[in-house]
């Protein structure tokens, strides 16, 4: 029998949102208006292409995103999705026996990816469904290599502000790298929770991920990048997959960026409905932490699964975390109306 790494014989795989045909999928934080109107055309006159190889180095992708950000390209890194440049990120950093801190829940796949890279996951306690930076910042040793703050954070919904952000980055030993995982940015309130890009500008060990992957409509193409110093995104693009972020990808996501005016009018059109169901759910005696994001939690504990099938039996797909909540996606008013439905027929 081959031999396989002992670390991953334990690993859980990724759990992605469930698609059930003909229901309403309110479980993968997906955007439901689809991709920018300029998109379509644009994959249709690139599909007959799709025989030769992408560009390897994505050039025109990135000089729109350096343009868009105002930064140099060489602080542009890419990948398939903001999954992948996750892993880009922890391969360039972590080895055997580094350690990787993050709050707890957060991104599922952090700890998967971490120990695809050979490192240890510290998963710190969450407060009051928020990230709990003192605590992650005291859980930082000498073994430390990297640090996840995702803001707004995912599954919870909850986000940080400015003052929070740059106490915990001053605390941060400066040879530990800090990614601050924004794949919710567009939906959050920019009056409360700050650009990083903006906050933390040129600091050496601070890296902002973005993706297409949500406000942009483009999930199923795999686009996501990261701003870094110089040098981190040097290393950062040898470890991605050659290829990974398909000719049809990049070019749909240069267009995408041409269209952040419609982009921002679908976020805020999902901020308004996110507000809508909130204010619904909490008169119906539930639980909801304030979102900044495209998604709210709905903390059921033990009840969670049974909310998970009574919503499933509706024909609403949700995406519970066993034990902790569920995660329910912003749809279209329809479909948040149906959500509601069943949420206020459900005997919790």
């Amino acid at each position: 029998m081959v031999h396989v790494r002992a670390s991953l014989s334990q690993l859980p795989a990724y759990v992605p949102g469930r698609k059930l045909p003909g229901a309403i999928v309110l479980a993968s934080n997906e955007s439901p208006f689809g991709p920018p109107p300029g998109v379509a055309g644009t994959l249709a006159e690139a599909a007959g292409g799709v025989s030769r190889y992408p560009d390897l180095n994505a050039t025109d992708l990135v000089q729109a995103l350096a343009a868009r950000h105002g930064v140099d390209p060489d602080r542009i890194a890419v990948g398939a999705g903001s999954s992948e440049v996750c892993g880009q990120l922890l391969h360039t950093v972590v080895g055997p026996g580094d350690e990787v801190v993050f709050g707890w829940r957060s991104f599922e796949a952090y700890p998967i990816l971490t120990a695809v890279a050979g490192g240890t996951a510290v998963k710190v306690p969450l407060r009051g469904h928020t990230l709990d930076l003192d605590a992650m910042a005291a859980a930082i040793t000498d073994r430390t290599r990297l640090v996840f703050v995702c803001n707004p954070n995912n599954p919870t919904s909850t986000a940080l502000g400015e003052r929070e952000l740059l106490d915990f980055a001053d605390r941060v030993p400066r040879e530990v790298m800090i990614v601050v995982d924004e794949a919710y940015r567009e939906y959050a309130d920019p009056a409360l929770v700050p650009d990083a890009l903006a906050l933390f500008g040129d600091r050496p060990n601070v890296v902002v991920l973005r993706t297409f992957s949500k406000a942009y409509g483009l999930a199923g193409l795999r686009v996501g990048y990261c701003v870094a110093p110089p040098d981190v995104a040097a290393h950062v693009r040898k470890t991605q997959v050659p290829f990974s972020v398909g000719a049809l990808a990049q070019r749909a996501a240069v267009v995408a960026l041409g269209e952040s005016a419609e982009v921002a009018r679908q976020a805020a059109l999902t901020v308004a409905e996110r507000e809508r169901v909130t204010r619904r759910l909490r008169a119906l005696h539930y639980n909801v932490p304030e979102s900044q994001a495209n998604f709210v939690w709905l903390p059921l504990g033990d009840d969670s699964a049974d909310f998970a099938v009574h919503c499933l039996a509706g024909r609403v797909v949700v995406r519970p975390f066993f034990g902790e909540g569920v995660r329910v996606t912003i749809g279209l008013p329809e479909e948040n109306d149906a959500l509601l439905a069943l949420a206020a027929t459900w005997k919790g």
